[in-house]
């Protein structure tokens, strides 16, 4: 699954928030394979490979959602508080 911030100047808020224990914490009835993040800074981006999570993968899987898209939706649902902001875009005043 993969984390693209909106804005570059959110990714250092995203990298601080989006630890691979809170995603294992966002789905704990995935099995317990291990998590691991890679950052991808041109992108402003975080890619998490769940381990594990597919059962065998999208050919031996017999997950209703062999190819995991529904978990990327789950993470949209995660709490993340929003970033400071010195942007005046970013204020309903501004």
């Amino acid at each position: 699954m993969s984390v693209i911030a909106y804005r570059p100047a959110h990714s250092p808020h995203l990298r601080t928030l989006l630890t691979p224990d809170r995603v294992r914490a966002h789905f704990p009835d995935l099995p317990p394979g291990p998590i691991h993040r890679y950052e991808i800074p041109s992108l402003h981006a975080l890619k998490f490979v769940l381990h594990d999570a597919l059962d065998g993968g999208v050919t031996r899987s017999l997950r209703l959602d062999a190819h995991g898209r529904s978990l990327a939706a789950c993470l949209l649902e995660m709490d993340v508080p929003a970033p400071p902001t010195t942007d005046t875009k970013d204020t309903k005043d501004g």
